[in-house]
C-alpha cells in the first residue's frame, strides 16, 4: 500500500509538467500559425506581389520626374512672342494702360503729382493677366515709389526717365513676388502733371 501511494504522488506531480508542456507547444503552434496565416493574407506567398510593387515603384519615379519637368517649364516664365522678320529676330510687344490715374503729394511741398501709366512687355499675356490680377498690390507699390519725390527732384533732367526705371522695377517685384516672374519691360506715361 505505501507503494501505490508512492505511485499515485509521482503521477501527480507529473501531469503538472506534462500540461505546461503541452500549453507552451499549443501556444507555439498558434503563433506559427497567425504569422503563416498574416503572411499569406498580406501577399508574401504571392509570387506577383514584386512585379506589382516594382510597377509601382516606377510609376512613382515617372510621376516625380514628370512633375520636376513642370516645375522647371514654370520656374523659366512664359516665353517671348517673335515676329517674323527677315533680317532681324523682333519680340511683339504688348501694352496694357492702368486705367485709374496715380496721384500722390510731393515731398515738402503743396504741389501734387497725377500720372497715368501703360506697361509693355515682349512676354504672352500671362504678364497682362497677372498686372490685371495684382493690380492692387501694384497700384500700391507704385504709389508708394511716387511718395518718396520731393520737389527738387522735379527740376532733373533725366526725372521723368528715372521715375519710369523705378516704376517698372516696382512692378516687377511685386509680380515676382506673387507670380515668380515679372515680365515688364517698360513703363511708359500717357499723362504726367504736377500742380
Amino acid at each position: 500500500m505505501a507503494d501505490e501511494e508512492v505511485d499515485a504522488g509521482e503521477e501527480g506531480k507529473k501531469s503538472p509538467i506534462l500540461g505546461y508542456v503541452l500549453i507552451g507547444v499549443g501556444v507555439i503552434v498558434a503563433l506559427a500559425i497567425t504569422v503563416l496565416a498574416t503572411m499569406y493574407f498580406v501577399g508574401y506567398f504571392d509570387p506577383d506581389s514584386a512585379e506589382r510593387i516594382e510597377a509601382t515603384v516606377q510609376q512613382l519615379e515617372m510621376d516625380a520626374a514628370e512633375a520636376r519637368q513642370r516645375a522647371e517649364d514654370l520656374a523659366k516664365g512664359p516665353s517671348k512672342e517673335t515676329l517674323d522678320s527677315p533680317e532681324l529676330t523682333r519680340f511683339e510687344n504688348t501694352y496694357m494702360e492702368i486705367e485709374r490715374p496715380l496721384v500722390a503729394n510731393i515731398v515738402n511741398s503743396r504741389k501734387v503729382m497725377q500720372i497715368k501709366v501703360a506697361i509693355m512687355t515682349h512676354y504672352d499675356d500671362r504678364v497682362v493677366a497677372n498686372m490685371e490680377k495684382h493690380a492692387f498690390a501694384v497700384r500700391s507699390e507704385m504709389l508708394d515709389v511716387m511718395r518718396k519725390i520731393d520737389e527738387t527732384r522735379l527740376s532733373e533732367p533725366n526725372f521723368r526717365a528715372d521715375l519710369a526705371e523705378q516704376l517698372k522695377i516696382a512692378v516687377n517685384s511685386v509680380l515676382e513676388k506673387y507670380e515668380d516672374f515679372g515680365g515688364v519691360e517698360e513703363v511708359m506715361f500717357t499723362e504726367f502733371v504736377v500742380q
